[in-house]
């Protein structure tokens, strides 16, 4: 049996983690308060291993190491260390001040749901045709995550 398959189709995961910080505006408990939470991504690609002996990334779906690039450019560098809130807070914070440098104001409440839409919207735009995103899953506490699928 032979391991190539023209047709082949293998996922790829790379994860990433990222540490930040929110808040849910109205939220009915304590998540109404900034709080931080340290984010485990997991960035699932669908694709078939490209084909072409004595190219660099033969027999890959995607070089896990331009993945990488990818997610930080797309991804980390925007959410790491940063403070999300909704825009209609933006009077509490004082944007003069060097503590809230990095405070990322949104449309939609900061909810881990609504953080994974962002994401899987911010990949499709720098994921290659060539690997198709299958899955993204954000993880938000040691028992709590969200999933997006393709499916």
């Amino acid at each position: 049996m032979s391991i190539r398959s023209s047709q082949a189709l293998v996922r790829v995961t790379k994860r990433f983690s990222f540490e930040m910080a929110h808040a849910l505006r109205c939220h009915d408990g304590m998540c109404a308060q900034i709080h931080g939470h340290s984010y485990v991504l997991d960035v699932t690609l669908n694709g078939t291993p490209r084909h072409q002996p004595n190219d660099p990334k033969d027999g890959m779906v995607m070089d896990f190491a331009e993945l990488k690039i990818l997610v930080n450019s797309a991804v980390i560098a925007h959410y790491d260390h940063a403070l999300v809130l909704r825009e209609t807070d933006r009077g509490a914070v004082d944007g003069s001040h060097g503590l809230f440098a990095r405070v990322r104001f949104t449309s939609w409440q900061p909810t881990c749901e609504n953080m994974l839409l962002d994401i899987v919207d911010r990949l499709h735009k720098v994921i290659p045709v060539s690997a198709r995103l299958h899955r993204v899953r954000l993880q938000e506490t040691a028992t709590s995550w969200a999933e997006w699928d393709a499916e």
